[in-house]
């Protein structure tokens, strides 16, 4: 187990302390951590996926919203 030091505010020290008190703050810290990781991760993926559809709309070809009207109108029949 690693050990990690932080600076953060004095007010925010305070309210995390009172906020948890009587429990482990390593463990709530940990936790804490987990989740901040998994959030980068989901961003990173969703950029990445966003990115992918931009890439893949720029290659497109480019349709006529009178075209895609008839092609809707087609397969509702």
């Amino acid at each position: 187990m690693a050990t990690v030091n932080f600076s953060i505010p004095d007010e925010v020290k305070q309210a995390f302390n009172d906020a948890f008190r009587g429990e482990n703050k390593s463990a709530i810290v940990t936790a804490l951590m987990r989740r901040a990781v998994e959030d980068r991760a989901l961003e990173q993926r969703r950029h990445a996926a966003v990115d992918g559809i931009l890439a893949l709309r720029a290659e497109s070809k480019r349709v006529a919203t009178r075209d895609v009207t008839r092609a809707r109108k087609a397969l509702r029949r």
